[in-house]
């Protein structure tokens, strides 16, 4: 997924890098964050200079690296001044030895001096052999690191430096960026609130390899998952095209075919309305705004209309089907209309295709009315070839107005239909 050159424009960011083999990966954090419009200043512990030289991290940001040598109190090249500077500090990687020092408050380098004066939000992914991340005292100084509102990102398995295969690997820089993005676009009307979205084609099986499905490429409703996720919404997203390119922290759930799609949107809505909170440290009084807050439907699945009505078991031979073979169908339950009842108490925003620009807008209006929605998105499309492409154009619909949102990448327009959408939850 394309990731616009102005997301994080105007955002701040100072990256601490520690002594890890890891500390290569810093860089392909550096050129995402610089590549989103943000202004990034490195900051290197004596140990990491090791791994990589500073010279390759200024040529990345445009910006002089921070070290034990070179803290300067003429200007603000210091830790205070550079602390004071940041929106947010990203420790990538995090060793063990750094994860213990600051859980202590310890502040012997620059770095954990940077660290201990930086009064804003943090991220931290830790990079370390399986035991050493194991050990009690690590994983003690991490949960007092996540109660001091350190955004830990945890650790993947998989064949480490030591040439042993485990836990400790750091987590990937795009999952990095994403986190860190999170915790810079949080929205409060998003904030925690419990959003189901739909996408891509449904896969209705005639046999074991062969299936009835449509163009829909699924990238639209990646977009809305992603901008949602970043605004700090609780993400259930169900789809028949995965997740690839998108936060592994999205509660993603793989359907195939309209039966699937409706039965675990069905489930997925009950949970969104039970206003289950995940974060049991709240006051009472954040609570209940949590409780209050209305969850949202977004049906961006392009769902097949039919379903063949008998699907076989292994494959069918050609031999044996003939010259003319006749696939019966038979008509797919529509998920807005038959989860009528449980989408009750949340707001749902539809999408609707068409190709006929005569009719297809009061096709999405009649929609809006037959469905019991509270919003549709209308997309005319040209061809087929109107499917996969990385823009699209879109018309939000409600009972009281039409707006025209222009021509746009799917995750700008992901982001006008999310500003569009909080008037329905009124």
């Amino acid at each position: 997924m394309l990731i616009p050159s102005t997301l994080l424009a105007g955002k701040k960011i100072l990256l601490g890098v520690t002594g890890s083999i890891a500390a290569y990966k810093s860089l392909e954090l550096v050129r995402l964050y610089t590549k989103a419009g943000a202004d990034v200043r490195v900051v290197m512990s004596p140990a990491a200079q090791k791994f990589v030289q500073p010279l390759s991290f200024e040529a990345l940001s445009r910006n002089g690296v921070l070290d034990d040598t070179n803290e300067s109190w003429a200007d603000d090249f210091n830790h205070i001044k550079i602390s004071q500077w940041a929106d947010v500090m990203v420790i990538v990687p995090a060793t063990a030895n750094t994860i213990a020092k600051l859980a202590n408050g310890i502040a012997d380098t620059i770095l954990t001096q940077c660290a201990l004066a930086f009064a804003g939000p943090k991220v931290l992914a830790p990079s370390a052999n399986t035991n050493m991340i194991q050990n009690p005292m690590i994983q003690g100084s991490l949960k007092m690191l996540a109660m001091a509102d350190y955004e830990i990102v945890s650790t993947q398995t998989k064949e480490l430096a030591c040439q042993t295969t485990g836990d400790g690997a750091m987590a990937e820089p795009l999952d990095i960026f994403f986190e860190t993005a999170r915790l810079l676009l949080k929205d409060p009307f998003w904030e925690d609130r419990r959003v189901v979205v739909t996408g891509g084609g449904t896969r209705e099986k005639i046999d074991e390899v062969r299936y009835v499905s449509n163009f829909s490429s699924g990238k639209m409703a990646k977009a809305i998952a992603l901008s949602l996720y970043l605004k700090g919404s609780d993400v259930c997203y169900i789809t028949t095209k995965g997740s690839e390119g998108l936060p592994k922290a999205i509660y993603t759930i793989d359907v195939d075919d309209a039966a699937e799609m409706l039965e675990y949107t069905r489930d997925a809505i009950r949970v969104a309305k039970k206003g289950k909170l995940s974060k049991p440290s709240l006051t009472s009084t954040e609570a209940i705004g949590l409780i209050q807050k209305r969850p949202y439907l977004f049906m961006v699945a392009a769902v097949a209309d039919f379903t063949p009505r008998f699907p076989q078991r292994g494959k069918l031979k050609k031999s044996a089907l003939g010259e003319n073979w006749q696939v019966e169908l038979t008509r797919t339950s529509d998920i807005l209309s038959t989860l009528a009842q449980e989408r009750e108490g949340v707001s749902t925003i539809a999408f609707k295709a068409e190709m006929d620009s005569q009719e297809g807008l009061e096709n999405a209006k009649k929609l809006l009315i037959e469905k019991g929605v509270d919003a549709v998105c209308y997309n005319l499309l040209d061809d087929a070839k109107s499917f996969g492409g990385e823009e699209n154009t879109v018309t939000f619909i409600t009972r009281e107005e039409q707006i025209d949102l222009g021509r746009h990448t799917k995750i700008d327009l992901a982001e006008k239909i999310l500003h569009h959408a909080q008037a329905c939850s009124l």
